[in-house]
C-alpha cells in the first residue's frame, strides 16, 4: 500500500520527468493549476490530504505513464530515504552559478530546480529530494560566504526568522540574505555583507524564498 508521502513523491517525480512544474502538470491534465500545490497536501488542522483517483488517472493519461510506472515513481521515496527515514551518505544535486540563477527557465513554482543548464555536484552529506546547489560568485556575501563557496538550498524546508535564505523577486533578482522579518504583507532581509544595504519587499514582489541548509567552504 502506498503512503501519503509516496503518492505525492510520485506526482512530483512525474512532473519532473516531463520537465513540468506540478502546476503545469495539473493544467496539462485539465485540472485546477493549484491541485497539486504543496499547500494542498495537508489541511489547516495538519490532516493529510490525498489526491483523488480521478486526478491521478488524468495525469497518467496526460503523460502516457502507466500505473506500474507511477508505482515505481512512488517507490523512489523509499529508496531516497534509504528505507529508514534518512538519506544516503552522499548526494548528487543540481548545481548552478549564482549569477545565472536570476535568469528565467531554471526554477519551477516555489523555487524548485527545473529545466536545462544545471550541472551536477556530489556532496559528502545527505540532502533533501529537491535540494540544489548555488555557487557563490564575487564578494557580495562576505564575510559569511566567499567566491567559490557552494550553498545548498532546500525549497521545502520551513523558513523562520533568522534563517539564511535565497530569495527570488518577480523582477528576476536573486539574492542571499538573512530573513529578519516575515510578516503578512512584507518581508525584511538583512544583508550578509555590511557594505550592502538591507532590503524590504512586499510579499507580492517575491516569487519564492528558500532556506540555505548547508554550505561547503
Amino acid at each position: 500500500m502506498l503512503s501519503h508521502t509516496q503518492i505525492w513523491t510520485a506526482i512530483d517525480a512525474l512532473a519532473e520527468d516531463n520537465s513540468l512544474s506540478v502546476s503545469a502538470l495539473a493544467r496539462r491534465s485539465g485540472l485546477d493549476p493549484t491541485a497539486f500545490n504543496r499547500s494542498k497536501r495537508h489541511g489547516a488542522d495538519g490532516r493529510q490530504r490525498w489526491p483523488s483517483t480521478e486526478s491521478v488517472s488524468r495525469i497518467l493519461e496526460a503523460t502516457g505513464c502507466s500505473l506500474t510506472e507511477f508505482a515505481n515513481l512512488a517507490g523512489k521515496e523509499t529508496v531516497a530515504a534509504g528505507g529508514n527515514g534518512g538519506s544516503s551518505a552522499t548526494s548528487s544535486v543540481p548545481l548552478l552559478g549564482f549569477a545565472q540563477a536570476g535568469d528565467g527557465g531554471y526554477f519551477a513554482d516555489g523555487g524548485f530546480p527545473t529545466g536545462h543548464g544545471w550541472d551536477i555536484v556530489e556532496l559528502p552529506a545527505s540532502t533533501a529530494r529537491h535540494a540544489y546547489a548555488l555557487t557563490v560568485q564575487g564578494e557580495s556575501m562576505l564575510p559569511l560566504y566567499r567566491d567559490g563557496d557552494t550553498l545548498i538550498v532546500d525549497p521545502e524546508a520551513q523558513v523562520r526568522r533568522g534563517d539564511r535564505v535565497v530569495v527570488k523577486t518577480g523582477g528576476g533578482e536573486i539574492m542571499a540574505k538573512v530573513l529578519r522579518k516575515n510578516g503578512p504583507q512584507s518581508i525584511e532581509l538583512a544583508s550578509l555583507n555590511p557594505e550592502h544595504a538591507d532590503r524590504t519587499f512586499a510579499l507580492s514582489e517575491i516569487d519564492w524564498i528558500a532556506r540555505i541548509v548547508w554550505a561547503s567552504q
